[in-house]
């Protein structure tokens, strides 16, 4: 493996005319991490990966690929790319478009590898203009990577795909990642990050607000939720219980938001409604959602995963 750094940006900052995108950006990951890349819509996700691969350059700061510029990696064959605006080819078929692929670089992977590692085996013979969503996702997957890249680059990889064919897609992303490569993608599911990146860095408003693995992102918001079975008496009061933020009723149960889940739990056992208890901490989702709301403030947990 690598002894350096896989992506180092330093101080990066870009701009569109007026429009801040990237505002002084520091980010570094290490040979061999899953790195998931979070933030709302205008957050500077897309900026800061165009400028990770060379296609945009920074109006401050360095950003260096394994130790050189992004173009040097990239033209030594380190860096595979899956941009969310990637269009294939019409009229070949599968195995037209990986083998003209892995004639470009000087030691692809097999083509036997390249297929099982995308799941493609079913597909090679069929032409690509009749794949289907998912199915295109996974033929440009195995374009990125028919040059053994060490640096693996996803753009909204799953973007307007079905449950299945997302699953599908990160099951074999796995697969490239556990020999060793290094993995950046960005996603609007933030289950997928939770699911499949060692650590998550967090972007809104073009600043890094959180960086960490999932489960201390989720741990920063600090927020709980205690369920109960709805009391016979109704729901009265539940609001006025210590530590409880908020109240909502599903069906028959009652989720409690609490900022001390054992002071909610002592004041519900003391009120003889504990009755079928579940607690559980806050999701990944809820600590994004908690984190890019409170955006204006200091970046939080930075650094965490270095």
């Amino acid at each position: 493996m690598q002894n350096t750094d896989a992506v180092r940006f330093r101080g990066v900052s870009f701009r569109y005319g007026q429009v801040r995108a990237v505002s002084g950006l520091d980010l570094t990951i290490p040979c061999g991490q899953t790195v998931a890349l979070l933030g709302p819509n205008g957050a500077g996700k897309s900026t800061t990966i165009a400028m990770l691969l060379g296609l945009l350059a920074p109006a401050a700061g360095t950003v260096e690929l394994f130790g050189a510029a992004p173009a040097a990696a990239s033209t030594a064959g380190k860096v595979g790319a899956m941009l969310q605006e990637t269009q294939l080819l019409p009229r070949i078929t599968v195995a037209e478009l990986l083998a003209f692929i892995r004639g470009l670089y000087p030691d692809p992977l097999p083509t036997d590898e390249l297929v099982r590692l995308a799941d493609l085996d079913e597909l090679t013979g069929r032409r690509l203009e009749r794949l289907s969503g998912g199915q295109s996702q996974r033929v440009k997957f195995a374009a990125a990577i028919a040059g053994r890249p060490d640096l693996l680059v996803l753009d909204e990889p799953t973007a307007a795909m079905d449950v299945e064919s997302r699953h599908d897609f990160w099951r074999a992303m796995r697969r490239y990642a556990r020999d060793g490569h290094t993995v950046l993608f960005s996603t609007h599911y933030v289950e997928e990050a939770d699911e499949s990146a060692d650590r998550v860095v967090v972007i809104a408003g073009g600043r890094l607000i959180a960086d960490g693995t999932p489960a201390a992102i989720r741990r920063s918001v600090g927020t709980h939720t205690v369920g109960i079975a709805v009391p016979v008496d109704g729901t009265g009061g539940l609001d006025r219980l210590p530590a409880v933020t908020a109240v909502e009723i599903r069906g028959d149960r009652a989720y409690l938001t609490t900022d001390d889940p054992d002071a909610t739990v002592l004041a519900l056992a003391g009120s003889g409604l504990l009755h079928d208890l579940e607690v559980h901490g806050a999701r990944l989702e809820d600590a994004y959602l908690a984190l890019t709301a409170a955006s204006d403030t200091e970046p939080i947990l930075e650094g965490a995963a270095r």
